[in-house]
């Protein structure tokens, strides 16, 4: 799985050998790969689950005021994560026509006929 990959190469950058502390870094990664948007989605795993940049602990000092992160009315925090996750598979989908041309360029339309 490519997640897997990912933590795995980031881990061992971080480690640099030192193979007994991984499972003290491995929060750390998580969160660093959870934070990184993605070329394909446009938006970081964390913001497509959530809805919002996830903060870091250099922006919790001092704590802000999280009355401006929170929706005070369920229904539209619902449809702004709805419409949220519209745009990411529009993204997505741009995403993979994009790819798919890119790599159909060279490819020619084989046409089979019947003995072929």
């Amino acid at each position: 799985e490519v997640v897997n990959r990912s933590l795995s190469t980031m881990l061992r950058a971080v480690l640099k050998g030192n193979h007994r502390s991984w499972d003290e870094y491995l929060p750390h990664i998580k969160f660093a790969y959870n934070r990184v948007v993605h070329k394909t989605t446009n938006i970081s795993p964390f913001e497509a689950v959530y809805g919002f940049k996830p903060l870091t602990p250099m922006e919790l000092i001092p704590l802000p005021d999280v009355n401006h992160f929170i929706h005070k009315e369920g229904a539209s925090r619902a449809e702004f994560v709805k419409n949220l996750h519209e745009r990411v598979r529009s993204h997505m989908q741009q995403q993979n026509k994009r790819y798919a041309k890119t790599n159909n360029k060279s490819k020619r339309d084989m046409i089979f006929e019947e003995g072929d």
